[in-house]
């Protein structure tokens, strides 16, 4: 994995249940990818109070989350995520830039020996992750690991969970279209880390210079030579 400069990998939280951020503490379990941009919106403006209290909740009711989905179905984003079990908070999400901004996310919860990791998708996705447990939060680099090496069962995981959509979509794209149209499609962020989605965005840039489809292209035209 390369290593950019400015960025402190091994950065460690003390822990993944103590919120400085009072932001951070509203923002901890709320699935919604939209929701959570609304009331981070709402909050730099200093009228939060003026937001729909029901907005605010951790996860919607089925009537308010398909009034939200007939506005725009990207308001359904992260909204079908799996309920969080009993002492879980997530930790860091990939947000894809599909129709319905699907959202993946990264999940740790208290257990005997430790901490338990774990990802979930809206779909009922099965995941394997290189760290399944530790016995204190993860580092930034760690938590960089399980995007790397993570992977969901059926999906070409080649550079991990970090790159499978945009494989996913580039394999079925125009090679030059995939490379134009894919740069922003998956990001990966944090509360806790907030340099994660630095260090991606940086990683992305280098990726995006000759991504698969490309070397794929370039490989069958020198077999034609």
């Amino acid at each position: 994995m390369k290593k950019y400069r400015g960025i402190r990998y091994s950065f460690r939280p003390k822990s993944y249940w103590n919120d400085d951020d009072p932001l951070a503490a509203i923002l901890r379990n709320v699935t919604g990818e939209n929701r959570r941009q609304m009331i981070t919106d709402f909050w730099k403006a200093d009228c939060l109070e003026q937001l729909d209290p029901a907005l605010l909740s951790d996860e919607l009711d089925e009537g308010t989350r398909d009034s939200l989905g007939r506005i725009h179905p990207s308001f359904m984003g992260g909204e079908y995520l799996p309920t969080l079990l009993d002492g879980e908070v997530e930790i860091a999400r990939i947000c894809l830039q599909s129709t319905t901004s699907d959202v993946i996310t990264l999940r740790a919860r208290p257990v005997p020996a430790g901490i338990a990791y774990r990802v979930e998708d809206e779909y009922d996705g099965e995941f394997t992750l290189p760290i399944t447990e530790s016995k204190r939060p993860l580092t930034l680099l760690e938590v960089i690991r399980q995007f790397d090496e993570g992977a969901l069962e059926g999906l070409d995981s080649g550079g991990g969970l970090a790159h499978a959509y945009n494989l996913m979509n580039g394999q079925e794209m125009d090679p030059d279209d995939a490379t134009e149209s894919l740069r922003g499609f998956t990001s990966i962020r944090s509360a806790i880390y907030p340099q994660l989605a630095e260090h991606f965005e940086r990683a992305y840039d280098d990726w995006f210079q000759n991504p698969p489809w490309k070397q794929a292209t370039e490989k069958v035209g020198e077999d034609e030579e």
